[in-house]
């Protein structure tokens, strides 16, 4: 078969592009012919076909979603029409792609879940129903999951394209909760396929390129490097690793933070520095030296997201929600301590498989920490927990896992 990928953005490090590389890679795999169409491209879908006005970033796009959210918009209707004027401007481009590259299967990621980009969704409702071509959307994180969205003027539009209900379409979420939710609140089925990693490949490991991170973030020798490897966004939780720095004292922490900081604007970082700044914690982004993959910009190293995790001394995931929880998967790849908060994905679908971690339950307690210092300085146990980690999850989010659910989805287009 010949699938598109279609999505906001695909390229760096978020959630939505990782994964999309792995269905790819099955994908390929299984002998499927393979496209990509986003608003920004990089990495793996660089080659692919970019229509700028498909990023949430977009000029117009976002001032439609400023409007939609911001609480000031009383007139629903008129916003309504200006976002399906833009809707169908999108829609030629995106026929396009699918025509000209004879797709039979498009998967949609995201932009029929999340209304970053609201004409985008309603394109594609539209053009979905008017092609009748097989669409799997592959869904991370729905509207009504997000606190920023619940105050709208267009609550009609959100239920008619996020997501789309049409016979064509099948519909995937990415844990249990978001299953029952959709189900209950839209009647639309969906099956679960988890986040995933190809456990089965070799890790990787400290060499020559790495083994110098610690001196370009400007730690000395006896530092620790503990490790925030996500976005800047509030649903993260990152005053809660600020905490745990802050109360490892004696241990000379250092908080390192790295994706970007402006996807859901400024206002959380800002506020993150003034709370890092009067309780003395050294936090510091540093997106500008994570690169999807290794490189030398202008001399410079940039190092790959692994390069981080493998010179980290501890990993925090602080998160009070997640779709799933892709950080979580990859600091059990490269067997690192990891601090988690028990958000609702976790406890359903995570914790009940037998995994350990050091656990928060909404706040830093002096258990947790304490239990963070004897980990620290217990190596063998650390080896332990880790390993059990790593089989477990080899187990029950791998890439064979995914290639079983993938066959499943297209066998019933068939």
């Amino acid at each position: 078969m010949r699938i598109g990928f279609i999505a906001t953005r695909l390229h760096g490090t978020d959630g939505v592009t990782l994964e999309v590389e792995k269905w790819a890679k099955v994908l390929k795999n299984l002998g499927h012919e393979v496209y990509y169409c986003a608003g920004e491209l990089g990495g793996y879908a660089k080659n692919g076909t970019l229509i700028p006005e498909l990023h949430f970033a977009d000029q117009t796009v976002y001032a439609l979603s400023e409007r939609a959210f911001g609480g000031q918009d009383q007139d629903g209707d008129e916003l309504a029409d200006q976002i399906y004027s833009r809707a169908d401007e999108m829609r030629a481009p995106l026929r396009n792609f699918i025509r000209s590259n004879h797709l039979d299967l498009i998967i949609v990621q995201n932009a029929l879940t999340i209304p970053m980009n609201l004409p985008l969704g309603v394109s594609l409702t539209g053009l979905i129903a008017e092609l009748g071509i097989d669409t799997i959307a592959h869904h991370h994180d729905f509207f009504w999951e997000r606190q920023r969205y619940q105050t709208n003027a267009i609550l009609d539009l959100l239920d008619t394209a996020f997501p789309a209900k049409l016979p064509n379409i099948q519909h995937v979420t990415i844990n249990s909760i978001a299953k029952a939710r959709l189900n209950a609140r839209r009647g639309i089925s969906s099956v679960v396929i988890p986040n995933v990693l190809d456990f089965s490949s070799p890790p990787p490991q400290l060499d020559k390129f790495n083994k110098d991170f610690h001196h370009e973030l400007g730690l000395n020798k006896d530092d620790l490097l503990i490790l925030q490897p996500t976005r800047v966004i509030q649903r993260k939780g990152i005053e809660m690793a600020i905490e745990i720095v802050k109360r490892m004292d004696g241990e000379k922490p250092h908080l390192f933070i790295t994706h970007r900081a402006d996807d859901e604007g400024l206002s959380y970082w800002r506020w993150l520095k003034r709370e890092a700044s009067v309780m003395d914690v050294d936090v510091q982004l540093i997106d500008h030296v994570i690169g999807p993959e290794r490189s030398k910009i202008n001399g410079h190293k940039i190092y790959s997201l692994w390069d981080a995790y493998l010179n980290a001394d501890l990993v925090t995931y602080p998160s009070l929600y997640e779709g799933f929880g892709n950080a979580l998967l990859e600091s059990i790849f490269v067997r690192k301590l990891t601090i988690v908060n028990r958000y609702p994905v976790y406890n359903a679908d995570i914790k009940p498989l037998g995994f350990e971690f050091i656990e928060l339950d909404g706040f830093v307690d002096e258990q947790s920490i304490q239990k963070t210092r004897e980990l620290l300085n217990s190596p063998d146990k650390v080896r332990e927990i880790t390993e059990k980690n790593f089989q477990l999850a080899e187990q029950y989010f791998s890439l064979e896992v995914l290639e079983k659910n993938i066959k499943e989805l297209i066998a019933n287009f068939k």
